[in-house]
This record gives structure tokens, C-alpha cells and sequence, in this order.
């Protein structure tokens, strides 16, 4: 009796191991056969997400714009798109070196019209020019106002010294007030730099000035006969001068469009507003050569040196200081060097001869 239950449960055991694995493969081809599930999440801690770079690489440098890295696609839910920061471009027209500067930001932005129609009158405060710009809010460049644009800044600088010295407190104070009229006409506050500063780097810089200054000037003095206005605009043509905008003056221009005359031949104004040009009488003229206003590489002393020398051999004249006494080979050598000196000076105060800066202090 014992040994036939004992068979009886062995049987039924091991009917039950069966029957558990028989459902177990049915669990198994179910599940194939079944829709694929993702794999298990891990946890939070656990996860490391590769960035896409811009080849789509994993771990790949993250795509960046000027620099900076995208916005997060999650904070555009609104459907705009993010605006795109624009590069601010310097100034061409006002520089810290030589202009007091003052800022202006108003509210929103201002459209060109409006701004042009609040400039002052006058860009001048006594005997230094200033100007007024705007930065585009769509280039990033800092402008003069113009008709349908727009401007989310504006910046006014007041030159502090030219040829009239220094800017001094009267000239800096209308200053103030013209770009505090035109600061209120737009809705914007204006910042203006501290008076005594400004007067102060003044006098530093126009002292700067007088010191590196360099105006050369020779006279041609008729050896014999004097010259009629028509021999002199003749024989200058022929070495590459025009007529001047001014009377009593003919130049020799620079290959740089808008840029000043390398040199200037000055003569008796009163000469050249005469009724007969071959009635006139000239027994002087007068070859210039403003250093500071053409660059070093263009050597302009060596031009000025070879037209002095072609000027007199064809109007039979002598080379002359403003004294009168007959200039030699080595007085140019002379003036040369000191040229050197100066060229080097200037460079290292950011002033070279030529650019767009001292053309403007040195006037």
C-alpha cells in the first residue's frame, strides 16, 4: 500500500513539471510572436545620454552659434524661433583715443527717421565736430541715422583736440546740452564721461599733438623773370597737380579716393581771382606737405623732395626755406631723419600718419 502511493505521487510530480514547462513555452512563443517592448529603463542615476554633434555622432562636439551653445528645443514650446545675437562692429567715425564719448539707450528701438528728425543743427561744440550714431539693430554696425532703419543704441563723440586745441569746458558743457536734446527728443537716457576727465585728457592729448605736428613747407623763388598764373598752372599740370577748391592753391591728389592731396602749391591768392590769368605777376610759390595726413608707405617726403626739384628746374627757381635761404642736399637729409623719429612716435601712441585718426587730430 505504501509502495503504490509513494509511485502514485512520484507520477503526479512529475506530471506537474511537465505541465509547468509545456505553459512556460507557450508563455515563450507568445512573447516572439508579440509586438517588440522596450528594454527596461534604468534608473535615473544610472543613465549617461550622448550629445549629437554636428555630423550626428555620438559624443561629438555639441552644434554651437558665434560660439555659444543652441538653445534647448524644449524652451521654443511657443513656436518662435530664437532670435539671433549679432556680432557689435566698432566704429569707424568715433574712436576713445582722440573723442569723449557719450551712450544713449532708449527704451525701444528708434527708427531712423525719428532720430534725423531730433539731430542738432550743428554737429560742432565751439571748434570741435562731434558725431552721432546709431548701431543698426539688424547689422550690428554703428551708423549715421539713416531713413528705414532701426536703432536699439546710439553713441555721440566729441572730438578733444584738433589743430584749435584743446576742448575746453564751454565747448564741452554745449556738447552736453545738444546730446541732452537729442537724448530726450528719442526717450533715451544719456550717460555723459565725468567734464573734468575729459577736459583734463584734452590738454594731455593736445599737448601730445603740438609735439608730433609736422607741417613742411618750402618756398620757389624766381631766379629771374617772374611768372605769369598761366605759366604756373601750365608747367604744375605737367607734373601731375590740379586746380584746387580754394584759390591760390593747386594739388597733387592722393590714389586713395576721398583721401587729402599728398601736396599742396600755394600762390598769391589774389593772382588767381584775377580777370587775366597772363596779366598776373607770381614770383613765389610755396610747396606743402602735411605729414600727418598721408601714410609712412606711400613716402611722401621723397614725393614732395622730387617735385620741389622738378618744380624749380622747370620755373628756373631756387628752393628756399620761409627765411629765404637756399635749402641743400643735406638740410632734406636732415628733415628725413627727424621724419623717422616722428613716424615711430606716433605709431606707438595707436596715432600713425595716414589713418583715419590723426587725419582727424591732426586738422
Amino acid at each position: 500500500m505504501t509502495t503504490d502511493w509513494n509511485l502514485t505521487t512520484l507520477l503526479a510530480v512529475l506530471g506537474g513539471v511537465v505541465l509547468v514547462g509545456l505553459l512556460a513555452q507557450g508563455w515563450w512563443s507568445a512573447r516572439r510572436a508579440g509586438p517588440r517592448r522596450a528594454d527596461p529603463v534604468a534608473p535615473a542615476g544610472d543613465r549617461h545620454e550622448p550629445s549629437l554633434g554636428a555630423n550626428g555622432e555620438a559624443g561629438a562636439p555639441a552644434i554651437t552659434l558665434d560660439g555659444a551653445p543652441l538653445p534647448d528645443p524644449g524652451a521654443l514650446d511657443d513656436g518662435t524661433m530664437p532670435a539671433v545675437v549679432r556680432p557689435r562692429k566698432a566704429s569707424t567715425r568715433i574712436d576713445a583715443l582722440i573723442d569723449a564719448i557719450a551712450t544713449m539707450a532708449p527704451d525701444a528701438p528708434v527708427s531712423g527717421e525719428m532720430a534725423l528728425s531730433h539731430l542738432p543743427g550743428s554737429r560742432r561744440a565751439g571748434t570741435k565736430p562731434f558725431q552721432i550714431e546709431g548701431l543698426n539693430a539688424e547689422s550690428g554696425d554703428w551708423e549715421l541715422p539713416h531713413p528705414g532703419q532701426r536703432y536699439g543704441e546710439f553713441q555721440a563723440g566729441v572730438q578733444m583736440a584738433n589743430r584749435s586745441g584743446a576742448l575746453n569746458e564751454i565747448e564741452y558743457s554745449e556738447f552736453v546740452q545738444k546730446i541732452q536734446a537729442f537724448a530726450d527728443g528719442i526717450g533715451a537716457m544719456p550717460e555723459f564721461p565725468d567734464m573734468l576727465d575729459v577736459v583734463g585728457r584734452a590738454r594731455e592729448l593736445d599737448q601730445f599733438a603740438a609735439g608730433h605736428d609736422a607741417q613742411l613747407a618750402i618756398v620757389l623763388r624766381a631766379r629771374g623773370a617772374a611768372w605769369t598764373l598761366g605759366f604756373v598752372q601750365q608747367g604744375a599740370l605737367r607734373h601731375g597737380f590740379l586746380p584746387g577748391s580754394i584759390p591760390g592753391r593747386l594739388v597733387l591728389p592722393a590714389a586713395e579716393e576721398g583721401a587729402p592731396p599728398l601736396l599742396t602749391l600755394n600762390f598769391d591768392a589774389q593772382a588767381a581771382l584775377a580777370d587775366d590769368p597772363q596779366a598776373s605777376s607770381l614770383r613765389e610759390l610755396t610747396l606743402a606737405l602735411d605729414v600727418l595726413q598721408t601714410p609712412e608707405a606711400l613716402e611722401p617726403f621723397a614725393t614732395w623732395q622730387e617735385s620741389a626739384r622738378n618744380l624749380a628746374r622747370d620755373f628756373e627757381a631756387d628752393v628756399c626755406d620761409d627765411r629765404g635761404q637756399i635749402l641743400n642736399l643735406h638740410a632734406f637729409q636732415s628733415i628725413g631723419q627727424e621724419l623717422g623719429e616722428l613716424y615711430k612716435s606716433l605709431a606707438a601712441r595707436d596715432l600713425a600718419a595716414g589713418s583715419a585718426v590723426a587725419r582727424r587730430l591732426f586738422s
